[in-house]
């Protein structure tokens, strides 16, 4: 009554090997660590702090295998605001550095989150003084 299927169905999954290239763990770590330390490097550029950025931009080459690209100039954004947001990147380097196992950029990491941690608590002290004045 009914005729055989004689062909694959379209609902046959590929072989998932032929589908994507692979990349091993250690691989997408590496590019997940350099994402986070480029925009780390963008924001610490912003800041105007060279000294930092010229580390976290030595890592970002070693991870890539090239130079970063850098930041021409200084942002308008509040200090603050860009210190906020340097220090989620180093945390965010940090975790993903402690999961590969780079002591080099896990301590770099937690030196910038320290720093911008600073940088913060001083900006909210000046504040605290500024209001505190009137």
């Amino acid at each position: 009554m009914y005729e055989p299927i004689r062909t694959k169905s379209v609902h046959t999954m590929a072989d998932p090997a032929d589908d994507y290239p692979h990349r091993s763990r250690e691989e997408e770590l590496d590019i997940q660590l350099a994402g986070h330390l480029s925009a780390l490097l963008a924001v610490t550029d912003e800041l105007g702090l060279t000294d930092a950025a010229e580390l976290i931009a030595a890592q970002v080459g070693r991870l890539r295998g090239a130079p970063p690209v850098r930041h021409a100039g200084h942002s308008r954004a509040p200090s603050r605001d860009l210190h906020r947001r340097a220090h989620a990147l180093a945390g965010r380097a940090l975790v993903v550095a402690a999961s590969r196992a780079d002591t080099a950029v896990a301590v770099l990491a937690a030196r910038r989150m320290d720093a911008h941690a600073a940088a913060l608590d001083a900006a909210e002290l000046d504040a605290s003084r500024l209001v505190g004045a009137h």
